[in-house]
């Protein structure tokens, strides 16, 4: 027997409720504050990826699939969305639109290449929303609040919003040079992953997950310490907008997120459980990517969150989700003459805009029944010899248990009330 790939799980039936809210309440969201939706495709050229995330990442050095096309063109699944969507931003000339352009997209599949667990699996499901074209700090702010009030509004509580500035070109060159400094007589104590990230991204060292190296993050020199006038006061701007909004936050030394195109602000949200993988969604700004990636200078900020994640946590707490499409009713039909009348009054209600199923053919009135109430609908209609020959159908109301007599013209106004 063929079992999908580890890493991979299908998204059943009985679990779409579930990912159809989330993907509901974020477009809402999202869409309440002037963003327009956009999918990208579920792979882009490698060096797209290279260029944007970073050589000396983790995502690029291990996590991504690559593959090379009949044509030997190397490919690379989406490891995650802001590269892809920069790119259609300079492909499709959206620097003439007003500025920023607000995009967003729900749902859409991420594929690295990573040990399974909780939350995150190879191929896992992101929301994420880019604001690209403005630098000012209230775009940030923006960009923040849209993340904490989806959070809010999909149930989720006891949040924390973790908040960071890592500076820019101008001034993050002297960061680096103080973290190098700080790290140097600590080599021979750091795991082998953080003494090559010394040599290839040394900003890498504090995002370490191993508790080994935890200590060493902790008492590190501080990015915010280290910031230039302009960034200063972004970070001043920004911090004072989410006062204004009402949103806590927590500054976190140690938050540089794992990927190489942010500038100034980086933050993350999480849930009360701790652990390296609880992090539901965060983010960024990324003022030099779109020029990393051949266009003008342009500035962009934006976050994304995982769906499986937000699935995790909603679960555990006990936040209750909307079930999903109700069928309204299923057609009982008995004998081999109820079975074409049963067809056609389906499409008749179909038409009208009611979900109805047909009983399977073959079976018992019991056998049929007992279908019927495995499918929660509203009504059973139920159609024999004797209803074929008068042009009605027996429907019955599945949550009073009563029972009428309709002709076919009138099921539909009669289910619908």
């Amino acid at each position: 027997m063929f079992k999908a790939p580890r890493g991979l799980n299908d998204i059943l039936p009985k679990d779409q409720p579930a990912w159809s809210y989330i993907e509901t309440q974020s477009s809402a969201t999202f869409e309440s504050f002037g963003y327009r939706r956009i999918d990208t495709p579920v792979f882009e050229e490698s060096g797209l990826y290279d260029r944007s995330v970073g050589q000396a990442t983790d995502i690029v050095e291990k996590e991504t699939y690559r593959f090379e096309d009949r044509s030997g063109d190397s490919m690379t699944l989406r490891p995650e969305g802001t590269a892809g969507v920069c790119r259609a931003y300079l492909e499709h000339g959206m620097r003439v639109l007003p500025q920023p352009v607000r995009l967003y997209s729900v749902r859409m599949p991420m594929f690295r290449y990573d040990r399974p667990q909780a939350g995150r699996q190879r191929q896992h499901h992101q929301i994420w929303a880019e604001a690209i074209g403005d630098a000012h700090a209230s775009v940030d702010g923006e960009v923040v609040e849209m993340a904490w009030r989806l959070l809010e509004r999909l149930g989720l509580r006891d949040l924390t919003l973790a908040l960071n500035s890592i500076g820019d070109p101008v001034c993050r060159p002297d960061y680096v040079a103080a973290l190098r400094g700080y790290y140097q007589p600590l080599l021979p104590k750091l795991c082998a992953d953080c003494q090559r990230r010394f040599e290839t991204n040394a900003l890498r060292l504090l995002d370490c997950k191993k508790a080994s190296c935890a200590p060493y993050a902790e008492q590190a020199p501080h990015s915010i310490d280290s910031l230039c006038g302009e960034c200063g006061e972004h970070w001043r701007q920004l911090t004072q907008h989410l006062k204004a909004m009402g949103i806590e936050y927590t500054v976190k030394h140690r938050l540089v997120r794992g990927l190489d195109y942010y500038t100034r602000t980086v933050f993350e949200i999480v849930p009360p459980e701790e652990g390296a993988q609880s992090t539901l969604g965060g983010g960024g700004r990324y003022d030099g990517l779109i020029e990393q990636l051949g266009g003008r200078p342009t500035p962009g900020v934006g976050f994304a969150a995982g769906v499986e994640r937000i699935l995790l946590n909603l679960r555990r707490q006990g936040v209750a989700i909307p079930d999903g499409p109700s069928i309204d009713a299923v057609i009982v039909h008995l004998g081999a003459d109820a079975l074409t009348p049963a067809l056609s009054l389906a499409s008749d209600l179909r038409r009208k805009g009611l979900a109805v199923v047909v009983a399977p053919v073959g079976k018992s009135l019991k056998a049929q029944m007992r279908y019927a109430g495995s499918r929660s609908p509203s009504y059973t209609l139920i159609l024999g010899e004797d209803e074929v020959r008068e042009g009605a159908v027996a429907v019955n109301r599945m949550d009073t248990g009563d029972q009428q007599k309709v002709p076919f013209a009138q099921v539909a106004e009669v289910i619908s009330t």
